[in-house]
């Protein structure tokens, strides 16, 4: 048979149903076994102890927003550390004691298990004979003397070891670790208080594929109790519930800073990718939300920045932004460094930067001088290639987490510039406008392209969509300007052209020469002498491949 190898209780091996959807499982119900000794096998012992000081004993429940919830995780994170370092300390203690009480923690059920700092406290698992005295909160064990927080009372539940181990790698490993200890048929878990109502959640949630709680701080504390105890199904429907509520960009934020446990989870993708989504969509327009965009965590940064969609002037704005969030964040040069390297440098596409920009970026002290000039140097390469290489890099980019060879929606257009120095100055520049790019010009619209330098002036270029003032017809203009910068004048000989289909060589289109000062432009206003709705037609003889090729040489005449 094909699945004659496979523990059918092993949720690693299991076959599961792809059409599996959270909202509807369609796996079996066992609500009616749960907490029946008829359906049980075994005592599942839940000592809950008292949170520290600071903390008391409120979990989610008592959250009125993902605000609170945020703040009380964080405390209670902070206090699990503070009380780990204190168990550590007793860790020398009479090691056979503990061994002699069959302690198992769960990280020694697999030691491949996340990190203890990325959990809220940690879960210890306890197999034992059921005792025959008291269950209430006066049974404290002797080895959790070592000033460990007091159980303050205890719940015990008939479970099924089938049921939970079919759903739950750590209770598949604590009931089938080979032990003597995994034959007995109670079974001890200490938590705290706070995760009492989560751990009772999960527990039904096992038997029944439902939650009853529908609040952010609910799900999101059984999101957490989920992620401890392996119960991958409850993560994925936490997670489909959450993405329905309604997403804020402090409810997003917080979904992109939960455990990184949690976040590697193929489960709770859907619920990050639609939380990077959110920040991504209202925040586009960086410049419209400068000051609270400053404010943003690194993960809500890097969500924005990651986008295509980002309405920034040009890549040039991008690497500005992000220099000066990290200096607001990060004083220390060399965290500023770690993070630039690490995180927010990969979220700048320095390909598509103007070269005067990525000669900034070799003499910026603020990133690693190896990782700098790799960048530049990838970036150079990437400026040097044929455009059908370079379509086929971004398009491979476009498959993986990557996107630095994939261009934005710039406010300005980049352009490829060619310089000469002798005989004459002189610059031969490109650019490229999709028709789509076209089409949103109609009525009255114009597109500018990056800057580019002459003679120690900046220079644009500006298409548009004007009315030709002979015959008040729409038409598509090209324009050279100059940037204002003083009293300089000087004059410019300048020669537009375009590649047509016919040889798809570039035509010139018109010429002539102009004395330029600050600020003034120059142009004309039919390129190609013919309407709009011919310019745009799909006979057009301008378009290749759904691509508008422009070049404007310029030329110093001294």
């Amino acid at each position: 048979m094909k699945y004659q190898n496979l523990d059918l209780f092993d949720p690693r091996t299991a076959v599961m149903d792809p059409e599996y959807s959270p909202t509807h499982t369609g796996e079996p119900d066992f609500a009616f076994a749960f907490d029946d000794v008829n359906f049980s096998d075994r005592i599942l012992r839940i000592e809950i102890l008292g949170d520290s000081i600071a903390g008391g004993s409120n979990s989610s429940g008592g959250c009125s927003s993902l605000a609170d919830w945020a703040r009380n995780r964080k405390r209670r994170r902070e206090d699990f550390r503070k009380e780990n370092d204190m168990y550590h300390s007793f860790a020398a203690l009479d090691i056979t004691a503990c061994l002699e009480d069959q302690i198992i923690c769960c990280n020694q059920i697999d030691s491949e298990d996340a990190d203890n700092e990325n959990q809220d406290e940690a879960v210890v698992a306890m197999i034992e004979e059921p005792n025959s005295g008291d269950e209430g909160a006066n049974s404290d064990d002797s080895t959790w003397n070592c000033d460990s927080p007091r159980v303050m009372r205890v719940k015990t539940l008939n479970i099924s070891s089938p049921i939970l181990a079919a759903k739950s790698p750590f209770f598949y490993k604590l009931f089938s670790n080979g032990m003597r200890e995994s034959e007995q048929r109670q079974v001890t878990l200490r938590i705290n208080a706070s995760e009492e109502a989560a751990l009772m959640e999960l527990l039904k949630f096992m038997y029944r594929n439902m939650l009853t709680t529908n609040t952010a701080p609910g799900l999101l504390d059984v999101l957490m109790a989920a992620d401890k105890f392996e119960v991958a199904s409850c993560m994925k429907y936490c997670s489909r519930l959450l993405c329905n509520l309604p997403m804020t960009p402090e409810s997003a934020l917080l979904y992109l800073e939960l455990p990184s446990s949690v976040l590697m989870a193929d489960a709770v993708r859907p619920l990050t990718d639609a939380a990077k989504q959110f920040l991504a969509a209202r925040y586009k327009d960086i410049t419209k939300f400068q000051e609270e965009v400053m404010k943003l965590p690194l993960a809500g940064i890097e969500a924005i920045l990651s986008s295509d969609d980002l309405q920034v002037a040009s890549e040039d704005a991008v690497y500005d932004f992000v220099l000066k969030w990290t200096r607001a964040h990060y004083p220390l040069i060399e965290e500023r460094r770690e993070i630039l390297s690490s995180r927010l440098g990969r979220c700048i596409r320095f390909p598509f930067m103007s070269c005067r920009k990525l000669r900034k970026v070799l003499a910026c002290n603020d990133f690693e001088h190896e990782f700098a000039s790799k960048l530049v140097l990838e970036a150079l390469f990437f400026k040097a290639e044929a455009p059908h290489r370079q379509r086929t890099q971004a398009a491979e980019e476009s498959a993986s987490t990557s996107r630095r060879f994939v261009e934005r929606a710039y406010k300005y257009r980049p352009v490829k510039v060619v310089e000469f120095e002798l005989p004459r100055q002189q610059c031969i520049v490109y650019l490229d406008l999709k028709r789509d790019e076209c089409a949103n010009l109609f009525p009255s619209g114009r597109v500018y392209s990056q800057a580019f330098h002459l003679g120690g002036q900046g220079f644009f270029l500006s298409a548009h969509c004007n009315m030709d003032q002979q015959s008040s017809f729409h038409c598509f203009g090209l324009f050279l300007g100059m940037q204002e910068k003083g009293s300089v004048s000087f004059t410019v000989d300048y020669e537009f052209a375009a590649r047509t289909t016919l040889a798809e060589e570039y035509v010139s289109k018109y010429k002539g020469n102009y004395t330029f000062t600050g600020g003034k432009a120059v142009g004309y206003r039919n390129l190609f002498a013919i309407p709009w709705t011919s310019f745009m037609a799909e006979d057009s003889l301008y378009f290749i491949k759904g691509v508008l090729h422009l070049r404007a040489e310029l030329t110093i005449r001294h």
